[in-house]
């Protein structure tokens, strides 16, 4: 039943029902032991990951949360900054809606290091949605959707105390204090604070393989529920303040910074986000309900690399009405509203200004139908007024068949479309010598128009026994054509990247294959084959996407013992990750010390994590990252003169750290 109600949940999380409904489904998350659940009611290809499912790895921020999910691919994207950066259906994470509880927030000046800004304890469940997702939560999702449910005041402990540290020198604190001020009111204070405090060269490249970092993080919840009124809702306000220092080994900022002395970068990044929600289940119709969503972020980011300096500023406000009821009975509902985004950027790229102010106001109708048996449908569309991109509309389309008990087939298509932010999507390049190019095409920003694309999906999950333990075995095919695209093109050579509009054609083909079985009790096993197929008309030819690996592999061990009298247990888990060959930027007319070949080398990586649990209030955990110690033979080109023309870091397609073993404990206080 619960997996039948959160298919209607996830499409319409935004609506004040999924708002009351927040506590009743974590409650039952945690009841199931799966960490990961796929449903078969649900009509979009969604699947739920619970905050069980996080605690397998150190998971310090969302962007290393899907260390241990084959649908998200994980990489870093440069050799500086230790960023971690997501891939869905092989696309990067621009082409994602990415939320945090239904209102967008990963998204223009925060798309390199936003997903680091959202610590990993916070998170109580992620949503990923493959393909283009529901109209409700905006137009600019192509690939996929991602939303992480923040941890709500009315479940929060008294008091959450997590501590982490690791060999490559970072120390980080979480503490949560959760109060009840009455039985409607409660209120949750949720602290993150983490350092990186050595310089640590293990490839002897003379640059730091990880940045000095320092993070400060503070979210203040309150929560308002009065379930017989049908009324909740949230008020949060957010502060974060992050530095990151990089480059050279003996690279000092206060002497060195902005000059040829020593190459270094440094990242100053501070961010406001106050949102509120608040919704209304009709007590006499409780099919209907109404929302309000409310949500300002300021984003100030001041950065340099070597002698380039970038910075950005981002105010941005978001508000969506939504309206949810049925057309005659439960089988037809719909869901409709407005919403209205509005931004503000002040950027500069090296010397050159690029102020740009965008408002957009869109209304949206999506009419579902669910004969509560083995068919539904999820038809929706909107209509929006863009100050940059005109008028358009938005369709999209989900279908869910169940042709027999436990098995469920999908097929999906929808549009969307976005505006690129050049300089922020891409700022892995801004550490090396390339120049960056642009083509005026006549578009509204950047002189580029907006990126344009269908997605069309199809996916089959059949669940089943092996002698009386479960099993599943599912299969997606997804195919994303771009009408038009913002073409990054690192093949015209590596003193340059050039954007500009795509003249021709662009696609991106995606298989994943996985298997899940529990072969005995509490011992699980995922197991998934990811192919990819992602070409691009570039100036001069058809070719492959950089950096993404054609063949990839996925396995993921984990068993926990049965707890003794006093609540005591152990649990085990070990992720293996195996990456074919990679094609990578053209780098022939370097000298020869500074060039890479035409493909990568496949490599495989493993993690492992080992998790002691005393009773319900306190646990510790270790753990390794590439236990193979597996390291990108060169990461930096030019590494000896970074001021040269054959400077670049950005070429990354394996660790450069090698083996990182940590360790940490949690502390809960009901």
């Amino acid at each position: 039943m619960y997996l039948k109600n959160s298919g209607v949940l996830l499409l319409s999380l935004v609506t004040c029902f999924s708002f009351a409904q927040d506590t009743l489904k974590t409650i039952q998350l945690q009841a199931n032991k799966k960490s990961i659940t796929k449903s078969l009611s649900n009509t979009l290809n969604t699947q739920v990951v619970t905050s069980k499912e996080l605690l397998k790895a150190a998971c310090c921020n969302l962007a290393e949360s899907f260390e241990t999910n084959p649908s998200i691919d994980v990489n870093f994207s440069d050799a500086l900054t230790g960023t971690k950066q997501i891939k869905m259906l092989g696309l990067t994470s621009p082409y994602l809606l990415i939320a945090s509880e239904n209102i967008p927030s990963v998204r223009g000046a925060s798309q390199a290091y936003g997903l680091s800004f959202i610590p990993g304890t916070w998170v109580e469940s992620i949503q990923i949605t493959k393909g283009a997702g529901s109209v409700v939560n905006g137009f600019e999702s192509i690939s996929g959707q991602i939303n992480a449910e923040l941890s709500k005041p009315i479940n929060e402990k008294k008091l959450f105390v997590n501590a982490y540290a690791s060999t490559d020198a970072r120390y980080e604190l979480n503490t949560h204090v959760g109060i009840k001020l009455n039985p409607k009111w409660s209120s949750s204070l949720l602290l993150h604070g983490n350092t990186r405090t050595l310089r640590k060269d293990m490839n002897n490249d003379g640059f730091m393989d990880n940045p000095l970092a320092k993070q400060l993080n503070l979210l203040h919840r309150y929560q308002y529920y009065n379930p017989e009124k049908g009324l909740v809702s949230f008020l949060s306000v957010q502060l974060m303040q992050d530095e990151k220092q990089s480059g050279q080994m003996n690279f000092d900022p206060l002497t060195d910074g902005l000059t040829t002395r020593h190459w270094g970068a440094e990242i100053k990044t501070e961010r406001v986000d106050i949102s509120s929600k608040v919704g209304y289940i009709f007590k006499d119709r409780p099919f209907q309900s109404i929302g309000f969503q409310n949500a300002f972020t300021s984003h100030r980011q001041q950065s340099y690399f070597g002698l380039r300096t970038y910075n950005i500023t981002q105010k941005s406000y978001y508000s969506n009405a939504v309206f949810s009821s049925i057309i005659r009975n439960t089988m037809h509902k719909f869901t409709t509203g407005l919403n209205l985004q509005y931004d503000d950027y002040q950027e500069q790229f090296e010397a050159t200004p690029y102020p740009k102010s965008l408002l957009d106001v869109g209304a949206y109708f999506e009419y579902t139908f669910d004969n509560a048996d083995n068919f539904s449908l999820v038809a929706g569309g909107r209509v929006d007024r863009h100050s940059s991109m005109g008028t358009f509309v938005t369709p999209r389309l989900h279908m869910r068949y169940n042709p027999w008990p436990f098995g469920v087939i999908r097929v999906s298509a929808g549009q969307g479309r976005r505006l690129a932010s050049v300089f922020a999507e891409n700022q892995n390049l801004m550490g090396s010598s390339r120049t960056f190019e642009i083509e005026n095409s006549g578009g509204d920003r950047y002189g580029l128009h907006p990126e344009k694309a269908w997605n069309y999906g199809f996916s089959f999950l059949q669940k089943f026994r092996i002698g009386i333990k479960n099993a599943e075995i599912g299969f997606d095919a997804y195919r994303t054509d771009f009408q038009n695209q913002v073409v990054v093109d690192l093949y015209q050579g590596p003193q340059q990247v050039k954007f500009y509009d795509l003249k021709g054609v662009s696609f991106a083909n995606s298989f994943q294959l996985d298997f899940n079985f529990e072969p005995v009790h509490q011992l699980y096993f995922r197991t998934a084959y990811k192919y990819y197929d992602i070409q691009t008309d570039y100036r001069w030819e058809r070719k492959e996407k950089p950096l993404q690996a054609k063949h990839r592999l996925f396995e993921n061990i984990a068993y926990e013992t049965h707890p003794t009298a006093k609540g005591h247990f152990w649990k085990f888990d070990l992720t293996f990750n195996w990456l074919g060959a990679q094609t990578l930027p053209y780098t022939v007319s370097n000298a020869g010390s500074d060039q890479f070949p035409a493909k990568s080398t496949p490599y495989t990586l493993a993690n492992m994590q080992c998790t002691h649990i005393f009773g319900k209030q306190f646990e510790i955990y270790v753990g390794v990252e590439n236990l193979t110690n597996y390291r990108q033979p060169k990461a930096i080109l030019g590494a000896n003169d970074p001021f040269g023309v054959s400077f670049d870091t950005s070429i990354v397609y394996a660790p450069v750290f090698g083996s990182m073993y940590y360790a940490g404990l949690r502390y809960k206080l009901d």
